[in-house]
């Protein structure tokens, strides 16, 4: 009896067919997005030191206690191994804020915009919409505080999930975590008025127990209903919040509006991460009802100083893909004609075939030929016979076909089969690029 085979582990997935096909189509369409926006392409490690995630998320964040995926760092013992270790990257902001601050850009050219897609780890429990190893895309931009940057960031997500079909139903739904001193004064008024709950352990959910030290923000972001009763009436930012920061915020939503998109403020938008200032937003398409939400991000001004850096301005955002292909799902998309070119992509142009096997070795040399040309060539390894490999040619879904013989082999010829016209002729070898090109 043979070894039990391996399997993918879990929250995992192979990619290719149909899967694959589609993770290109996204994977284009935000890199066409990104690229008119003058956004350039980062490519990143994908792991870096574990201190970096640390740093920028936040020790209390729920990716940094429960979700890293981590090793030791070789030569250390115990929990010094670990704080010394390496994190595959759960996320796409610290590692391009890395590159940023190591790469000297706020001395040189503090104005950087950059685009990433690639895939990210969190170790979490798989479900539906949610893997271990998933492919993010994310735009990141430095060096301006300006609001017509964080609205060209929010119309290059929304202009995504357009050229992805979505419809007019999508809209941004907006807040502000205003400024550093703004959420002292916020954290203060939401511990005094979260406090009564928190005395009745069985009013909030153990994670907003825990939360309430630690990060008093995030129990505004809890999914729990009875959490979310709980917070009606909680003390919005907007009411201790400073003149600068207010005023960037109206600005902001002004410019969205200008563009032309459906603006919603959310005060209960206050992002998963620590790092983010003044404007946080997500993307919305309510037909999805409790999947709504399609990506998320906003402003982390002070995170490129606290990496280290000099004081930069940044904002940006990030999508999952996976979401993203359970929202086209349920929506009957993409569309199969954008598919088609994929599609094509993945079939042969040419299927050659052999009359007998005296010919295969002149015929591959052929093949050979036509593919050093650019040309697409499929050919039976297997010795099938004359009829097996025509039924393989007809299912590949070929254009051409070309069948080789021992006579059109002496003479330097071969015969080119059209398989959509069902037409065929006999042309000569040093002729057949020019005529299947």
């Amino acid at each position: 009896m043979g070894a039990k085979p391996f399997t993918n582990p879990r929250g995992t997935r192979d990619l290719l067919g149909d899967d694959l096909i589609l993770i290109k189509h996204l994977e284009r369409t935000a890199s066409k997005v990104a690229a008119a926006a003058g956004y350039q392409e980062l490519r990143t490690p994908l792991f870096e030191e574990t201190r970096l995630f640390k740093r920028s998320l936040g020790e209390a964040s729920d990716v940094v206690e429960k979700e890293m995926f981590s090793v030791p760092r070789r030569g250390s013992e115990g929990q010094e191994a670990m704080n010394r270790g390496f994190t595959f990257r759960p996320e796409g902001t610290a590692s391009t804020v890395r590159a940023y601050v190591q790469g000297g850009f706020a001395a040189s050219a503090p104005l950087q915009k950059w685009f990433y897609v690639g895939p990210m780890f969190r170790y979490e429990r798989p479900q539906k919409g949610r893997e271990r190893q998933f492919t993010q895309f994310g735009v990141e931009a430095f060096g301006a505080q300006s609001v017509s940057l964080d609205a060209e960031v929010v119309s290059i997500a929304m202009r995504f999930f357009q050229d992805l079909g979505f419809d007019d139903q999508l809209e941004v739904r907006v807040n502000s975590m205003g400024d550093a001193d703004d959420r002292i004064k916020w954290a203060q008024v939401l511990r005094e008025f979260f406090t009564p709950q928190l005395e009745c352990e069985s009013e909030r959910c153990a994670d907003c127990q825990s939360r309430y030290t630690r990060n008093v923000f995030r129990l505004l972001d809890c999914k729990a209903k009875r959490c979310i009763e709980l917070n009606e009436g909680a003390p919005t930012l907007f009411q201790v919040m400073g003149s600068d920061a207010l005023s960037h915020h109206q600005q902001f939503v002004a410019c969205l509006e200008n563009l032309g998109l459906k603006v919603i403020d959310d005060p209960s938008i206050v992002r998963g991460l620590d790092y983010y200032t003044r404007t946080v937003f997500e993307v919305h398409y309510p037909p999805l009802g409790a999947r709504s939400a399609l990506c998320g991000g906003g402003r982390y001004d002070g995170l490129v100083e606290e990496m280290g850096g000099r004081a930069t301005p940044g904002v940006g955002f990030s999508v999952g893909f996976t979401p993203t292909e359970l929202a086209l799902a349920e929506l009957g998309l993409p569309l199969a004609s954008d598919l088609d070119d994929l599609r094509q992509q993945l079939l042969p142009q040419v299927y050659a075939v052999a009359i007998a096997d005296e010919q295969r070795d002149a015929l591959f040399v052929i093949c050979e030929s036509l593919r050093a040309a650019g040309i697409r060539v499929e050919i039976d390894h297997r010795a099938k016979s004359l009829k097996a490999q025509f039924k393989e040619a007809n299912r590949s879904g070929a254009r051409w076909a070309i069948v080789l013989g021992a006579d059109e082999a002496d003479s330097q010829q071969i015969v080119l089969k059209d398989m959509q016209q069902k037409s065929e002729r006999t042309v000569s070898q040093s002729d057949l690029l020019s005529l299947i090109s």
